[in-house]
């Protein structure tokens, strides 16, 4: 059962979330001034405890405004390429930071966090290929390797990225770990109309519309879900997600596609959990790490 912390975010999350489902051309050209007005105003910094207790630096790699996180005297010799989530329209936040400081210290590596450009304004042929060089950038840098890592959307470019690394040569992932991962942009994965209904966080009309914004078209192109490519290249694989989440089933499409390509992924499931619980400040949260910790 659901812990009673997590029960009251259940509760206090639909009335944070705002409005509903999103119809008609004015609504949605509403929703893009605002996200692009939300974006203008964002600030991606890490919040001050962690600024304080970790050296933090902030740099520019393959175009991209890239932060770098680890213990302060530290000489990480593995990096973890964290892409955060956020439907692809929203940057990094607390939750982010907050994950990356403790993967620092409890794994004694680096978190390396990229800003990769946002829809409405820019797609997935945009983001993909600066995080490319950056990956093989860090893999250079990386005596013990790069692990690739992300939730919900930033779980998917996770993914996608691990695969178009997959049909290059040279250095690649060790492991692949996501939290409830964006894996199908057009959202109808079979299931999903059944799993909006019980999710009380996403919302499935907003997540169609961003997914056809990030995938460049309607419908969203293929190659920008990770679901429709080749998954026989993923490196050893961690997923997470709960049940209470609209992308459920594209979990459970990856879980049995991975078991058919012979895929080595464990798959770690949250019965009554919301979206993203690992990264979320509920008690199941610890639990989940000391799996991440394990498998890495």
């Amino acid at each position: 059962m659901p812990s009673f912390r997590h029960q009251v975010l259940t509760r206090v999350i639909p009335a944070l979330r705002g409005s509903g489902e999103v119809h008609g051309a004015e609504a949605v050209a509403q929703l893009r001034r605002d996200l692009l007005a939300a974006q203008a105003e964002a600030d991606p910094s890490p919040p001050a405890r962690v600024a304080r207790a970790f050296d933090v630096r902030s740099s520019e790699a393959s175009g991209l405004p890239v932060a770098e996180l680890r213990v302060p005297g530290s000489t990480p010799v593995r990096t973890v390429l964290y892409l955060h989530g956020g439907g692809f329209v929203s940057g990094l936040d607390r939750f982010h930071w907050r994950y990356a400081a403790r993967l620092a210290r409890r794994l004694g590596v680096r978190v390396v966090l990229p800003s990769y450009p946002l829809a409405p304004a820019y797609t997935w042929k945009d983001a993909t290929p600066p995080l490319l060089d950056l990956f093989e950038q860090l893999a250079i840098e990386s005596p013990q390797g790069v692990v690739l890592m992300g939730d919900s959307a930033g779980g998917g470019l996770a993914m996608l990225l691990a695969q178009q690394v997959a049909r290059r040569p040279g250095p690649q992932p060790t492991h692949l770990v996501m939290f409830a991962p964006w894996l199908d942009l057009t959202g109808e994965t079979p299931g999903t109309e059944e799993a909006a209904r019980r999710d009380p966080w996403l919302n499935l009309s907003k997540l169609r519309i961003y997914g056809r914004w990030w995938g460049a078209g309607d419908p969203p192109d293929r190659e920008a879900s990770p679901l429709a490519n080749d998954v026989s290249g993923l490196p050893p694989t961690l997923l997470f997600c709960g049940t209470r989440d609209l992308l459920h089933p594209q979990s459970l499409a990856l879980v049995a596609a991975a078991k058919n390509a012979g895929v080595p992924l464990t798959y770690v499931e949250g019965p009554g959990l919301l979206h993203v619980y690992p990264i979320l400040p509920v008690p199941e949260a610890r639990a989940a790490f000391d799996r991440v910790e394990a498998f890495l």
